[in-house]
């Protein structure tokens, strides 16, 4: 698990963390949001569901975002030597 500690591979291994956690928030606000505008329906008769086109793109965006968010301390992160951060600590 730890025994690539090569710049790059740490890199990666951050951007990609940063990836699944968008993720994972963009599965259960989606969720969240078709379940609260069925709810909302049943009260309000002018509530719509958009399409899947704009969820889409709000995905996309969104995910991008976090690679964006997460790509300086990745930078960061790999110019630190490994073995003197852990001593540090």
């Amino acid at each position: 698990m730890f025994g690539q500690s090569e710049p790059r591979h740490l890199l990666r291994r951050v951007l990609a963390e940063g990836a699944v956690i968008a993720t994972a928030g963009i599965a259960t606000g989606a969720a969240a949001g078709f379940a609260l505008a069925r709810f909302a329906g049943s009260y309000v008769t002018d509530v719509q569901i958009p399409g899947s086109l704009p969820i889409a793109g709000a995905a996309i965006v969104l995910i991008a975002a976090a690679i964006l968010a997460s790509l300086m301390p990745a930078a960061r992160a790999s110019r630190v030597d490994v073995i003197q951060a852990l001593r540090a600590e």
